[in-house]
């Protein structure tokens, strides 16, 4: 418990102060956010704000994960430094993004090819290694069953473990797109996607956690009965929880500066990175339908959008004044701070509804 304490807190403080620091590198160099002209008129007053302010996001959390485990002298894991892996690398590839739009002012950073490249690459090359690294009792990562609140029987390797393996890379290739994606598409106001986050992520702080001290590995083989059936098959529990503090930690810290009326943007840098963090988590804590509860904020919005677009496609009408969700809202009059507020709100019914299933199933049993 005292690595996650030590996480939180240093990415709380990276980014809280070295926030500012970076505003006003990017102040210096006019690295400000392009407005695009078809969206709310009222956004049009934060052209110049500036953004890839989840750099400091992600410097944050790699600075504290390697803290705590410096002071707790606890050797870090391969689940844990998968995810970060996972993070820094759709984090880059918003980084280009990012850079290309404010170089050239334009809403178009990278093309679509390219883009699409740089997340499967990342996306494949985790999902492949996330199946390796066998620890002393033969734990993966990851598994190639499809998990809910732990492994369940559906097991894509039933045909055979190479067909297996090529099957969990197109869910989990799939699973990292659809959250990246949708964090993206949630970071259209000022603290949104950052505060929905943040909670996302101490849900699963939580659940790390709780996982470690109900550990399968932890039985010394004497446990019969609801203890065997109610242990969870993880391989780095605690290490999973202390990456969930590095980055809630420096969501908080960011939040203060990206708060209404926000000093910087995460940018694609961030919305990215943040997704591919919930996602990495999610498939090694083996709770992966789980996170269509636990982040319901993000696949809302998602929704929104294939909604939307849906419609129009076959019908030729808008079911929603604009699309994303929360500029429908905006439309209709509502004020930014004020749907802010309510989308944490939602966000954070989902994590107690994701979080009471979670508990419920452990008290129930297997």
């Amino acid at each position: 418990m005292r690595a996650v304490l030590i996480a939180a807190a240093v990415s709380l403080m990276v980014s809280l102060f070295g926030t500012p620091l970076y505003i006003r590198w990017l102040v210096k160099r006019g690295y400000g956010q392009f407005i695009r002209d078809d969206g709310p008129t009222s956004h049009h007053t934060k052209r110049g704000t500036p953004t890839m302010g989840g750099t400091v996001i992600i410097l944050a959390a790699l600075l504290a994960y390697v803290a705590a485990h410096l002071i707790t002298t606890n050797p870090p894991t391969m689940s844990a430094v998968l995810v970060l892996f996972l993070m820094t690398g759709l984090g880059v590839v918003g980084f280009l993004d990012d850079f290309i739009k404010i170089s050239k002012q334009r809403s178009l950073g990278l093309r679509t090819v390219p883009k699409l490249i740089g997340q499967s690459v990342v996306a494949l090359l985790f999902a492949v290694l996330v199946l390796q690294f066998p620890n002393h009792k033969f734990r993966t990562p990851a598994s190639t069953q499809i998990s809910f609140i732990r492994d369940t029987r559906f097991d894509l390797a039933f045909a055979g473990a190479a067909l297996g393996v090529v099957l969990f890379c197109i869910w989990a290739y799939v699973m990292i797109a659809a959250t990246s994606n949708g964090v993206n598409l949630t970071d259209g106001l000022d603290g949104l996607a950052t505060g929905a986050s943040t909670l996302v992520f101490a849900a699963y702080v939580l659940i790390g956690t709780w996982q470690s001290n109900q550990s399968c590995q932890q039985l010394t083989g004497n446990e019969t009965g609801s203890a065997a059936l109610k242990c969870y098959e993880v391989r780095d529990p605690r290490d999973l929880a202390v990456v969930g503090a590095c980055v809630m930690g420096a969501c908080i810290g960011f939040l203060w500066w990206n708060a209404s009326p926000a000093k910087i943007f995460m940018g694609d840098t961030g919305s990215l990175a943040l997704g591919g963090a919930l996602a990495g988590l999610a498939i090694t804590s083996r709770t992966e339908l789980l996170l269509l509860v636990v982040g319901g904020l993000f696949v809302l919005i998602t929704l929104s959008v294939i909604i939307q677009v849906g419609s129009f496609k076959l019908t030729g009408r808008r079911v929603f004044r604009m699309a994303p969700l929360q500029h429908h809202f905006e439309l209709l009059g509502w004020h930014e701070v004020t749907i802010v507020i309510r989308f944490w709100i939602i966000a954070g019914l989902f994590v107690a509804l994701g979080l009471g299933i979670f508990y419920a199933e452990w008290v129930v049993g297997s």
